[in-house]
């Protein structure tokens, strides 16, 4: 017995990042919005085409580094000052200037770390199964072919009208993506 499918969407392969940035403007201007583009490498202004938000990581990344060098310079602190002071050479317990290193150290281990965490986070990764990896055209979306998905989820969404847009806008190849209820 085969489980039961419900279309996901509609995905285009086009044969360039032109094509597909033509493709995703008029897609947009004829009132669609839950799309995606799939591509082999960035193409420049894709993410405005699309209508992405400006991402939140680079926010995240600086209050990491931030919170790097608070917790370094209260580690020093703590540690020398308060923890288990000793005077050596008359210096002070605790200066700024022997703190640089390990403070700019900390820093960036925090930044890199919120770094790689975020973009995993909001690339929903690692992501083992999408409704789109079973269309045909996808194995090539890191290859050669520029792909635009229009998901169901879209209140515009009729998947003959999408196809005959899709078509019409210069598609190689047209795909229903189905994906098992449930």
């Amino acid at each position: 017995m085969t489980p039961a499918t419900k279309t996901y969407g509609v995905v285009a392969a086009f044969a360039s990042p032109e094509q597909l940035l033509e493709a995703v403007r008029a897609a947009r201007q004829a009132g669609y919005r839950q799309m995606d583009a799939f591509t082999p490498f960035p193409v420049h202004g894709l993410d405005k085409a699309l209508g992405l938000e400006r991402s939140k990581l680079g926010y995240i990344v600086f209050g990491a580094g931030l919170m790097g060098a608070a917790a370094a310079l209260l580690l020093q602190w703590w540690t020398a000052a308060v923890d288990y002071p000793l005077v050596i050479g008359g210096k002070p317990y605790f200066h700024l200037e022997f703190s640089i290193p390990v403070t700019f150290e900390l820093t960036v281990l925090f930044a890199a770390f919120a770094a790689v965490l975020g973009m995993l986070f909001f690339n929903r990764l690692p992501q083992l199964y999408h409704p789109v990896f079973t269309a045909e055209s996808f194995a090539r979306a890191t290859d050669d072919a520029f792909l635009l998905l229009i998901e169901s989820q879209d209140p515009q969404f009729n998947p003959e009208a999408c196809k005959d847009l899709l078509r019409s806008l210069g598609a190689g190849r047209v795909e229903l993506v189905e994906e098992v209820a449930g």
